[in-house]
């Protein structure tokens, strides 16, 4: 197998300004993009599976008599 030098980019061959600008935007997109979006699907999902459980198996608490 041969390796093309021109196929993969390292990190170390753009200049440290344009580094720190993709590192920056990649931390931006990340924080206010991304996790927020994964955060609220996980709790929306517990929310909705602790929803299902209480249909079937009825709500907690003593049972009524």
């Amino acid at each position: 197998m041969t390796q093309d030098s021109r196929e993969a980019t390292a990190p170390t061959d753009l200049p440290p300004e344009k580094t720190r600008r993709r590192e920056l935007l990649t931390f931006l997109v990340l924080a206010f993009g991304i996790w927020p979006v994964v955060a609220v699907g996980v709790v929306g999902g517990y929310g909705f599976l602790v929803w299902m459980y209480q249909i079937v198996f009825g709500p907690p608490g003593p049972p009524g008599g």
